[in-house]
């Protein structure tokens, strides 16, 4: 069918897959997390006086704030290290640099388009095809690229709750997500081989209706197993998506300085992690409201007053998730519309 993809014959099912599922599923999504993002400022706001957030966001200092923006485009470096080994690991020629506006793209699909994740991977299959890998090579770099994400959040995820339980801060309400997290962690790459089984022979139809799934599948028949969780590679990867939840924990330590609250930075680091873990398990669009709360109680607990973490909080996401949004915005416009590359699959 031709699609909005290339203006060619696209493969079924990834127009949809871009598209991204139901739109009202989409906007209740968007609506819950910007209701729960208003009750955590509310809240926040009647603990603390709504003036000295204000001067806090108005006076915060430029130089930790310069900081931040550096650090979080570090992550998009890493992002594309990830794929760029993956590549270069099975023999493809790949560049860094080219790579980089590719993590912009992603987040901003993954964000407006919930669909586990697939929307955004294939976004990125089309745009590394559009630069003359094969789809096979760049739906298994996309595929490494997920378990090591995985590997590295479980990473994370055993170095927080070490530092919690150092502290003496460690309960229940930390250690069910963080044991969620751990079951996804290990589940997946188990999911890609049997997905990958599945797809060699034929894929059950409750699979192919999900959206974007018969072009995973079709990508996952032809990608070479040794070259999804050769461990050589997937240590390497998994220590970027590592580095790259360090990033964020930096960038939310240069937004504590920058409104003059500084934690030590185990702390940060290990409220950052928990924060993400409420988000991701509470599947609201960006973990709007649900990541603020967390992170602004757990930061709450460790010494810093209500304002201040809420102003460290609101800088760190305008960082990581609004101010992207944009130029995500123009980037996944311009892989999607734009045609591949000579000798690619369309």
């Amino acid at each position: 069918m031709t699609g909005p993809l290339t203006g060619e014959r696209a493969r079924p099912g990834t127009a949809e897959a871009v598209r991204g599922g139901s739109a009202l599923a989409r906007r209740l999504g968007w609506l819950t997390g910007a209701l729960l993002l208003g009750a955590v400022v509310l809240v926040a706001t009647h603990r603390a006086e709504e003036r000295a957030l204000a001067r806090l966001l108005r006076e915060a200092q430029p130089f930790w704030l310069l900081g931040a923006a550096g650090l979080q485009v570090l992550t998009y470096v890493c992002a594309a290290a990830v794929w760029q080994r993956a590549l270069v690991f099975r023999g493809d020629v790949a560049r860094l640099r080219p790579l980089v506006p590719l993590g912009l793209a992603k987040l901003f699909t993954d964000q407006a388009l919930p669909s586990a994740g697939i929307s955004g991977t294939l976004l990125v299959v089309r745009g590394l095809e559009r630069r003359g890998i094969p789809g096979p090579a760049a739906m298994a770099a996309m595929l490494t690229g997920l378990v090591a994400y995985y590997l590295g959040y479980l990473l994370a995820t055993l170095a927080a709750v070490a530092i919690l339980w150092r502290h003496g801060e460690l309960g229940l309400v930390i250690l069910l997500p963080a044991a969620a997290l751990c079951v996804i962690a290990v589940a997946v790459p188990l999911a890609m081989l049997a997905l990958r089984r599945q797809a060699v022979r034929r894929p059950p139809g409750w699979l192919e209706r999900w959206p974007g799934m018969r072009d995973v599948t079709a990508y996952l028949r032809e990608a070479p197993p040794a070259s999804l969780f050769a461990p050589r590679l997937l240590a390497e990867t998994a220590l970027l998506q590592l580095a790259i939840f360090v990033l964020d924990a930096l960038t939310l330590g240069a937004t504590l300085r920058a409104v003059a609250s500084p934690v030590a930075p185990s702390l940060v680091f290990a409220s950052f992690v928990v924060a993400s873990l409420v988000s991701t398990l509470a599947w609201v669009p960006g973990g709007i409201g649900t990541f603020e709360a967390t992170c602004v109680a757990l930061l709450h607990l460790h010494g810093v007053p209500v304002e201040a973490a809420l102003a460290a909080t609101l800088l760190l996401r305008g960082f990581s998730f609004w101010l992207p949004m944009l130029p995500g915005f123009a980037l996944a416009r311009r892989e999607v519309g734009a045609a591949p590359a000579r000798g690619a699959r369309s």
